[in-house]
């Protein structure tokens, strides 16, 4: 088996022609942009584009395919240079058994498939040209067509307060939106990470993902996994979500849930972090928004797991571009250096790093991707941050 690091959640912001796809994604966030950024800064194997339902995205890939840039692989997925891509789509799921919307991700093995499951939603949206759009039609349905295309069915971001899965879509239990059995994986977040999901018993079943969910270039692998493939492709994917014929998912490389947007509870008015069981914030405001961390204990009082699944580690791993003083032209050093943001963080040593950048930022990274760097708590939709070393020494 070898190693192969994947993103499996980015968004396309516009189009080649400018056409928006996702509106809140950056207009430079195009198929060709996405693609030299995996491939040659960031240094991933595997991507995922959930925005390939879009039409003028599946010309595009199209396009590339006929002029040789893009070739399909025979065990799925789309290659580009060192890079495979997967296409998805990620939907908004709000039928008659949810409380509130559920986003998820749907991946084909190929851009037919892919067209079929785009010509197919088009009956069911009211604009199949941009990005997590609301279907009209009961989620085991739309289970039973990603199945019926050979494609794999994963609920996005599920702890996030707003359009997932726990989040707002179910009151304890999966069961009563989805089928059980039509779930390949469970995409935590950046909120929360494997120990926090890992006492909900209901979850057992299912490998869990980490992925960026990015909007614009730069947040492309800020969550990724190592994957255990014989080679980078869709089958292959599949089999570790199975964790079949020793392919697996490795280990898995987020955030610390303490810097995500809803981490905390905190009051939806002035955004101070309040409680849990407060009836009241300071400023008078009484509606609150539930943080991950108080979301997911409750919900581990409904299925209680005293024996969880084993599971690969998770590890704390902070972005560059959170760290405090790296700005651009340090990290075009690093880059320079080290060829890809994977080989600063997997590669490169500690003493090579004091040799490319000042002694503290080279620390700051070195504590960052080892996931021991101290993090003041994010809520509400406001990411948290790392302190200084000062503080960190204290």
């Amino acid at each position: 088996m070898n190693t192969y690091y994947a993103d499996l959640h980015i968004h396309i912001g516009r189009t080649k022609s400018g056409q928006a796809v996702k509106i809140t994604g950056a207009k430079s966030l195009t198929l060709a942009t996405i693609l030299e950024t995996a491939n040659y800064r960031k240094g991933l194997d595997i991507i995922g584009i959930i925005d390939s339902h879009s039409p003028e995205v599946i010309e595009e890939m199209e396009e590339m395919i006929n002029s040789g840039s893009l070739t399909e692989l025979n065990g799925g997925g789309l290659q580009y240079r060192d890079l495979v891509l997967i296409p998805g789509s990620e939907i908004e799921i709000y039928d008659e058994n949810c409380k509130g919307p559920i986003h998820v991700l749907a991946y084909f093995p190929d851009l037919d498939a892919m067209k079929q499951f785009s010509s197919w939603m088009e009956q069911h949206l009211k604009n199949i040209r941009l990005s997590s759009q609301r279907i009209y039609v009961n989620a085991v349905i739309l289970q039973q067509k990603v199945k019926e295309l050979r494609g794999l069915f994963i609920p996005a971001h599920v702890f996030t307060p707003f359009k997932s899965l726990f989040g707002k879509g179910v009151s304890k239990s999966l069961q009563e939106v989805f089928d059980p059995d039509l779930i390949d994986g469970i995409e935590l977040g950046l909120s929360s990470d494997t120990y926090m999901a890992e006492g909900m018993k209901e979850l057992n079943p299912y490998v869990f993902l980490t992925n960026s969910d990015a909007h614009s270039l730069g947040k492309i692998a800020r969550e990724y996994q190592a994957l255990e493939l014989a080679e980078p492709s869709f089958e292959e994917f599949s089999l570790a979500l199975k964790e079949q014929e020793g392919r697996r998912v490795a280990t898995n490389y987020g955030l610390n849930p303490l810097l995500g947007k809803y981490h905390e509870t905190v009051c939806s008015k002035c955004h101070e972090k309040v409680t849990a069981h407060k009836e009241s914030c300071s400023c008078g405001g009484t509606v609150f928004i539930k943080g991950v961390a108080s979301r997911i204990e409750e919900l581990k009082s409904y299925f209680p797991n005293p024996v969880p699944r084993k599971r690969p580690p998770y590890i704390h791993q902070v972005p560059l571009e959170f760290i405090p003083g790296l700005g651009p032209k340090l990290m075009e050093k690093l880059l320079d250096a080290f060829g890809t943001e994977m080989g600063i963080l997997h590669r490169a040593g500690a003493a090579d790093l004091k040799n490319v950048v000042p002694e503290k930022i080279a620390e700051y990274i070195d504590l960052a991707r080892k996931g021991q760097l101290l993090i003041e708590a994010g809520g509400g939709g406001r990411y948290g941050r790392v302190r200084n070393l000062n503080q960190q020494r204290e």
